[in-house]
């Protein structure tokens, strides 16, 4: 009893704080915890004209028939591949240019951030409309360099060995500046005497970086590598099928794609749901082993 007392007196006294706090929890409840209650319907053949409530209940049957079907071991290996190559090229790129950019003074830092961060803000759309015209057999910038060069031309966008390098370095260089600013954040909050006591000590630029730099900046690097392994199945559709052709679909087709052309146009959205419900089944066991690893490890974890 004199615990619930003192536990009122202390919201009280912070209410101030808590209705600030507030529009965000709504905000949490209402877009991300209501909508799960739809989630019933991956267990239903769901029906628009008889609701959550009137559809029929068929229990596991579409997680059966996406598991049964011809091409859920190419959505997955699809799938792995293209996010495995993402985090492998895309995850250690913006720590290199965050230490660079750490280590610029002056005007040119301003200017690199800049350059750096300015690809993106470039729209999904925009940026597949740049890569069809920069890799165009008939017009393009690299076709035209290969071409010169005495190369055979190339149609990038309809080879599927190339789909992969497309859709990963566009990304890469789209969103590694903008990745970079977490880094950026937490070199900021290194002490300088660190760095002050190792050059009286004579140590170089390349050795204080590497023994003062990158272990003030690891658990950050942890954190972010735990949440990136944690979304390793959610490759966004968006992306993948403005690149997608017919000619490249066998290495272009991945899960949220396939979700998207059976639930949205095929309007099959009980399977669609089972689909995406497994993905993110997958990608909380993958946070929460990544999770355990690092803390173990490095003593650094989300919890």
């Amino acid at each position: 009893m004199k615990k619930n007392k003192k536990l009122k007196t202390r919201i009280w006294r912070h209410r101030d704080y808590y209705m600030m706090l507030l529009p965000a929890v709504m905000y949490v409840v209402i877009f991300c915890y209501t909508p799960m209650y739809g989630l019933q319907i991956a267990f239903k053949d769901f029906k628009m004209s008889l609701g959550f409530g009137g559809s029929r209940w068929v229990g596991l049957q579409h997680f059966e028939n996406f598991f049964n079907g011809y091409n859920f071991w190419s959505l997955l290996r699809n799938t792995l591949l293209l996010s495995l190559y993402q985090l492998v090229a895309g995850f250690p790129i913006p720590i290199i240019v965050a230490l660079i950019i750490n280590e610029l003074k002056g005007r040119y830092k301003r200017v690199v951030q800049t350059v750096l961060y300015a690809p993106h803000f470039i729209s999904t759309v925009v940026m597949v409309g740049m890569i069809t015209i920069m890799f165009s057999v008939s017009s393009g910038v690299v076709n035209a360099v290969l071409s010169e060069l005495g190369f055979d031309k190339i149609y990038f966008m309809g080879a599927p060995q190339y789909f992969r390098h497309l859709y990963v370095w566009s990304g890469v260089w789209q969103s590694m500046g903008w990745s970079a600013i977490i880094y950026l954040a937490a070199l900021s909050g290194i002490d300088p005497g660190l760095h002050e006591a190792a050059s009286i000590d004579g140590a170089t630029r390349i050795q204080r970086i590497i023994h003062i730099n990158i272990p003030g900046i690891l658990p950050t690097i942890m954190i972010t590598l735990i949440l990136q392994i944690g979304k390793l199945l959610s490759v966004g559709y968006e992306k993948v099928y403005l690149l997608q052709t017919d000619l490249n679909i066998e290495a272009s087709e991945v899960i949220s794609t396939y979700v998207y052309k059976r639930g949205i146009i095929n309007t099959n959205y009980s399977f669609s749901t089972a689909v995406g419900l497994f993905n993110n089944i997958i990608n909380v066991i993958l946070l929460i082993l990544a999770n355990q690893i690092s803390k173990k490890m490095t003593k650094s974890s989300l919890f």
